[in-house]
């Protein structure tokens, strides 16, 4: 019988020293590849680092044969998701669109596997395909910040936090992007102790391992460009309140200043007034949620402070240039895939 290998707070979480750990990555179409790759490559290099087969890992998809990531290439994969059998783990890879297909075969691959003993993640937008299958629920976990909202409003009883990634018991999410990378260093840590995942973030040049509970995006002062404390505190304010947005005044009050005071510091470092950039923010917001999720326009209207579906469409084609159905359409359509390499030629990339 298979040792069953679980994530999970008790114990050591060593893997069995005799039997590498198989892991299965479940790509999805449009998967993300920086996810993707900042999983896989620190199992390769344990292996590399411990001179012997750690993580045994294989790829699988819908149909088998291969799968294009969001940015065009393809990668072969060992057959479909139905085929996926004997996994220790499964990760799915997700990316653009995720929460469109229904995902039935990788869904019941993924029940299968739980229901044996495999320990069960994702990457990126994978934790939309893990709610769906009803594996999340009594677990916490995390997804990019551009989809939290969305998946939130989808599955409002599942514990979905905003932390760079979430490691609960046999289940395990993160953001996607290089914060793949310090989950799967944390999951080394726990299999094979510190030193090794340290020589493994060192090949990455990666120089500090990332803990589960770091903020996901970047810190307002940098991604705004400025310094001032009380500005950064009223943005930081405006983007935590969406559904309820508080006026000029009030924000002011906030941090003591004058509501003209509070004007000027606005058009000096940021170019608008405090209710330009507040409607910005929502509206950017309201866009993510059209994009990613099946909630109704109304609903997004009135999640994103306005009180009106005419008003809302009246923002939302001044700042964008077309009204919300209108971008809810495109997003359903739309490929966003790069073109890749003509057929031939990427049978050649995948052959060599």
């Amino acid at each position: 019988m298979r040792e069953t290998w679980a994530v999970g707070p008790i114990g050591d979480g060593r893997a069995p020293a005799a039997e590498a750990i198989s892991v299965g990555f479940m790509l999805v179409a449009q998967f993300s590849m920086i996810a993707f790759t900042s999983a896989i490559e620190p199992l390769r290099l344990a292996n590399r680092a411990a001179g012997r087969e750690l993580y045994r890992y294989s790829l699988w998809s819908e149909q088998g044969g291969s799968c294009a990531a969001s940015n065009g290439i393809e990668v072969r994969v060992s057959g479909t998701f139905a085929e996926a059998q004997g996994l220790d783990m499964l990760i799915v890879c997700g990316g653009l669109d995720i929460h469109r297909p229904d995902h039935r075969a990788l869904q019941a691959t993924l029940r299968r596997s739980s229901v044996g003993g495999a320990a069960i993640g994702a990457v990126c937008t994978g934790t939309y395909v893990l709610a769906k299958a009803g594996l999340l629920d009594g677990y916490r976990a995390t997804i990019h910040w551009e989809n939290r909202a969305s998946l939130a409003s989808e599955y409002d009883a599942l514990e979905i936090g905003s932390d760079l990634f979430e490691i609960d018991r046999n289940r395990f999410t993160c953001a996607g992007g290089t914060a793949a990378a310090d989950m799967m260093l944390s999951l080394i840590v726990r299999d094979h102790g510190p030193a090794l995942a340290s020589d493994v973030a060192d090949q990455l040049i990666h120089h500090r391992i990332r803990e589960a509970g770091e903020r996901q995006r970047m810190d307002l002062r940098m991604r705004l460009g400025i310094a001032h404390p009380k500005l950064l505190q009223v943005v930081g304010l405006m983007e935590e309140t969406f559904a309820e947005p508080l006026g000029s005044q009030a924000l002011a009050d906030t941090v003591h200043l004058s509501r003209r005071q509070l004007e000027r510091l606005f058009l000096k470092y940021l170019g608008c007034s405090p209710a330009r950039h507040y409607l910005s923010i929502r509206l950017e917001h309201a866009r993510r949620l059209i994009r990613q999720s099946a909630m109704p326009l109304l609903t997004i209207a009135i999640e994103c402070g306005f009180t009106s579906a005419s008003h809302f469409s009246k923002a939302y084609v001044d700042h964008f240039g077309r009204p919300p159905s209108a971008e809810r359409k495109l997003s359903a359509h739309q490929s966003v895939v790069v073109p890749g390499p003509d057929p031939e030629r990427r049978s050649e990339m995948a052959g060599g």
